[in-house]
């Protein structure tokens, strides 16, 4: 049985092979190897601070997501603004996070 001419169009675009997609990402992330041992390294720093284990998982997550951006900003490309606005945009789910009461920014009222 032949396809229509509707089932050849809708058929899906090849798509890069793996091994041109690294290529590609390599250029702006830098090489694995070398990502790997700056994240973990930072990662380990984190882990080894004593309040670590004491933060809720949310805080822990977009610490671990910024480092992995920092990871990729000193074995990559630290021009690619994507990386940048990654780290700002983890943090700012942390700040949306935070409950008023909890904000040490705050200002407290008098007597309180």
């Amino acid at each position: 049985m032949s396809e229509s001419p509707t089932e050849r169009a809708a058929s899906p675009v090849i798509l890069q092979s793996t091994d041109d997609l690294l290529a590609e990402r390599g250029k702006v992330h830098g090489e694995f190897k070398d990502h790997a041992r700056v994240t973990q390294g930072l990662k380990l720093v984190m882990q080894n601070e004593g309040r670590y284990g004491l933060l809720p998982l949310h805080h822990r997550e977009a610490l671990e997501m910024i480092v992995h951006k920092i990871g990729r900003i000193l074995a990559g490309d630290p021009n690619h603004r994507d990386h940048w606005d990654d780290i700002a945009g983890y943090a700012r789910l942390v700040s949306q996070r935070i409950p008023a009461e909890l904000d040490a920014a705050q200002p407290r009222k008098e007597g309180a």
